[in-house]
């Protein structure tokens, strides 16, 4: 097959040769069944990977901006004589600004498309984080990472949506999950980052650190095209089919041929989605399932992260490049635990890395609260390896939540169960501000609790998505 075509920009029409355009019953028209099957044929290719690299760069940095609070507290507290509670707000205040955003972003990707949301999400977190280097005082700090948060809070989300949108079946989990490792990565570097930047160029650098992404907003509108899927869902077919056309000629670009696409044999229903499906009789077991697998995997993941630098700092009295470095250790357990799931998920199924990871995670919290965590040496190895454990199902949740949706409520349905992730992520470190005085022991073994329950909800009710295609699982 011959396809030529040049690329335009995100909303863009690509033109056709005569040869192209032929007769072929496939190419008439963008139904979302012709996408559905036009995008399972199409071959990994530089295409893709470069699309995956352009929105991870957005990914990386929004892990990185979500944790600098991590990073700079140990400065700032003693420099504005934060108390345990402003601490808390200060973790706890960026999270809930996510939540709106996962929110309200979502809802924008439904009614705009996944290339605009994603754009203004990057640059929401973008302007906020300069206004975060320039905070004066805590008050202000804490209303510049409510409306940082805002922005960060929707892109990820969108980000995974869209890529799980434009992948086939088979592989999607590899091919997807190499893709959010990039926000595990930024969860690292920016352990890293702080280690060098904190201590050298003052607690601001962290926040223009986080900046950078806003010369990706550019890019991404003209170079990413909008999700055929998408497209195809709310009826416009003729935009979707142009759409699919310009990914087509990208991917013969790259060097690949292209086969017919075979019939999928799946009825898709065209229709606008709304919110109250995510809790319909058809998507309810579903849907409380993956919002408790969000809201335990991340009172672990982010009760234990964003707090170890200013515990081993200030709870157990470690000099601050010490602590830097121990809540160093812990993040590169995450990204080590979330490179595990994203090389072994295709093989080894969704349900059962969340299982795993899970338990994993309940294991090494109830080992902590057994020996009332007194000492450093027992947080670094035990919450460790517990953040190992969490950082692999919090990987796989951006997988497998778009994947149990159908494109019309797609957005919806990720950015409503990325909503407990921000949950978690005020009350975890709040709880553990709040508890810390009471021993850390007690904290441990409520993360403990809530991840054993989750593994045995998992285990019961969850639905395996492996090599199954997006329209299929959701049919």
């Amino acid at each position: 097959m011959t396809i030529d075509s040049t690329e335009g920009g995100a909303c863009g029409h690509a033109s056709r040769s005569e040869d192209a355009a032929g007769d072929a019953p496939w190419r008439s028209a963008g139904t979302p069944s012709n996408v559905a099957s036009r995008l399972e044929r199409l071959p990994l290719s530089r295409w893709q990977v470069k699309i995956r690299l352009l929105i991870g760069t957005g990914t990386f940095f929004d892990a990185f901006d979500a944790l600098a609070i991590a990073q700079v507290l140990p400065v700032l507290t003693p420099m504005w004589g934060l108390t345990g509670t402003q601490i808390a707000a200060l973790i706890s205040i960026g999270y809930l600004g996510q939540l709106i955003g996962a929110l309200l972003i979502s809802g924008v990707a439904e009614r705009f498309g996944r290339t605009r949301a994603m754009a203004l999400a990057i640059g929401v977190f973008s302007v906020f984080s300069v206004l975060c280097a320039l905070s004066t005082g805590f008050w202000m700090l804490l209303l510049m990472r409510l409306l940082q948060g805002v922005g960060l809070g929707g892109q990820v989300p969108i980000g995974a949506v869209y890529i799980n949108e434009i992948t086939k079946a088979k592989g999607r989990g590899r091919f997807v999950l190499l893709f959010e490792l990039i926000f595990s990565v930024g969860v690292v570097l920016c352990a890293v980052v702080g280690r060098f930047v904190v201590p050298a160029f003052g607690w601001q650098g962290m926040f223009l650190v986080g900046a950078l992404p806003v010369l990706l907003i550019l890019p991404i509108l003209r170079v990413v095209p909008e999700s055929p899927r998408w497209l195809a869902a709310r009826g416009r077919e003729e935009a979707a089919d142009a759409q699919m056309l310009r990914i087509e000629n990208a991917v013969v670009r790259a060097g690949r041929t292209l086969d017919d696409p075979e019939p999928l044999g799946i009825g898709i229903r065209e229709a606008r989605g709304r919110m109250r499906e995510l809790l319909g009789p058809d998507y309810r077991r579903r849907t409380l399932t993956v919002w408790l697998i969000w809201f335990a995997t991340y009172i672990v993941y982010y009760g234990i992260g964003t707090w170890l630098p200013s515990l081993y700092r200030g709870h157990f009295g470690l000099p601050l490049e010490t602590s830097l470095n121990y809540a160093l250790i812990g993040n590169l357990g995450a990204f080590l635990g979330a490179a595990i799931c994203a090389f072994t998920i295709d093989l080894l199924g969704r349900r059962r890395i969340f299982i795993l990871s899970l338990a994993g995670s309940a294991v090494m919290m109830g080992v902590l609260a057994l020996l009332g965590a007194q000492q450093p040496w027992q947080v670094l190895v035990f919450g460790s390896l517990a953040y190992l454990a969490a950082g692999a199902a919090s990987i796989g949740l951006y997988l497998y939540t778009p994947e149990i949706y159908p494109t019309r409520i797609r957005a919806v349905g990720v950015g409503a169960a990325t909503s407990w992730l921000r949950i978690a992520s005020m009350i975890g470190p709040v709880m553990v501000g709040s508890l810390v005085t009471s021993g850390l022991g007690l904290v441990c073994g409520i993360f403990a609790a809530i991840a054993a329950i989750a593994a045995v909800v998992v285990a019961k009710w969850a639905t395996e998505t492996k090599d199954r295609v997006l329209e299929e699982i959701s049919h």
